[in-house]
């Protein structure tokens, strides 16, 4: 499996996260609700893969890491409940404590990212060792 171009591709969709929210923080509301609906649609998307992941997994490390894709999805799917919910009408007291803990939700979403790449580093590192251990070992009985 060629881990470089996932990662390369794990890359360029945190680039494109990133720009997508630099632009949005400039957009209209009415916009931002437009992004957020394909947002959403990406997401669901995702979660059916994961689902269909989480199915076909027999191994022990491989179900656990599909498990966490759908809890992450059912994050997600709570965190579109709390912009629902924005979109009715709230006073401003209401409305500045929603955006502190939509702040708090993404810090914590940037956080849980940053451990999903460590621990993807350890994973690739331990594929990459068992590959390697593998060849070997081939090698030495082929001799």
């Amino acid at each position: 499996m060629d881990f470089s171009e996932r990662l390369d591709a794990l890359q360029q969709r945190v680039a494109a996260a990133k720009a997508d929210v630099q632009a949005a923080a400039t957009e209209s509301r009415e916009q931002l609700g437009k992004r957020i609906d394909q947002a959403q649609v990406d997401l669901d998307r995702a979660v059916r893969n994961a689902q269909q992941q989480a199915e076909r997994a027999t191994a022990g490390a491989r179900s656990k890491w599909a498990q966490m894709r759908a809890d992450a999805a059912a994050k997600r799917e709570d965190i579109k409940a709390k912009v629902d919910k924005r979109t009715r009408q709230l006073d401003a007291k209401d409305a500045a404590r929603e955006a502190d803990w939509a702040d708090a939700d993404a810090a914590d979403a940037i956080d849980l990212a940053e451990w999903a790449v460590d621990n993807a580093e350890l994973a690739l590192l331990d594929a990459v060792d068992a590959r390697a251990r593998a060849d070997e070992l081939a090698k030495a009985a082929s001799s």
